[in-house]
């Protein structure tokens, strides 16, 4: 095993679009290249390669807006503006992520991308994700990642745009494997999925109480992430 980066190497100062580049790299060694966000089940239930598009486009509506105002409240937690107790306020905005996100499978693997990326955290930028309370559960990626981003400087806006751009490469880069094809095509189709929650950049980076984080039911996309964390031989956890 590599020995972990000298105290004197990391959190290096460096502009905060190389951060979010380097966040939404699906290289980063924080595991999410274990997930396909639930496609792979989608594909085998019936959904067309040709409808990826439309999925990518609900999950914008639906998903996306409740980890983004997870990542954005996160990061006023740390800044001080909501609450007093860090732990505390952190635990509240765990809840209300967890009431957004009904499927068990999905709250998991949230849970454990967190822990990834924590776990990267510990090493660029030390002490920027603190422990759970709870400490059997990590905190859900969203969370680690709001954290994340104040220690390395991004804004509400981009954090918001960083959200959605990972959801949605995590789906298009999945495709290629589950249905190889036009790699062209697939990245037409992230721009397009991202240019759709572009309206709700600013309404959700201005969030500022967690019981505000949009809750839209996606109950399809809920029964296939439950139906990805039990499927044999499948190429993705979830």
């Amino acid at each position: 095993m590599p020995n972990p980066l000298p105290a004197a190497a990391t959190a290096p100062a460096v502009a905060s679009a190389t951060i979010a580049m380097l966040l939404a790299d699906s290289r980063l060694p924080a595991g999410a290249h274990v997930s396909s966000n639930s496609l792979e089940a989608a594909l085998r239930d019936g959904l067309a390669p040709s409808d990826v598009g439309d999925y990518l486009a609900t999950r914008m509506r639906t998903v996306v807006p409740v980890e983004a105002g997870t990542a954005v409240l996160a990061r006023r937690i740390r800044f001080g503006t909501v609450g007093v107790d860090e732990l505390a306020a952190l635990e509240r905005l765990r809840a209300e992520w967890a009431a957004r996100t009904p499927s068990r499978a999905q709250r998991e693997v949230a849970e454990a991308l967190g822990d990834g990326l924590r776990r990267l955290a510990d090493v660029l930028w030390p002490g920027a994700v603190p422990p759970p309370s709870r400490r059997e559960t990590p905190w859900p990626r969203p969370l680690v990642l709001g954290l994340v981003a104040v220690a390395a400087g991004l804004d509400g806006e981009d954090l918001v745009r960083l959200v959605a751009y990972d959801d949605a490469q995590t789906v298009a880069a999945a495709l290629l494997k589950l249905e190889p094809g036009d790699p062209r095509t697939a990245a037409s189709l992230v721009l397009a999925a991202c240019a759709l929650l572009e309206p709700r950049v600013a309404e959700l980076a201005a969030l500022e109480d967690p019981a505000r984080i949009p809750c839209s039911g996606a109950p399809l996309t809920e029964g296939w992430a439950e139906a990805q964390s039990t499927l044999p031989r499948r190429l993705f956890r979830a």
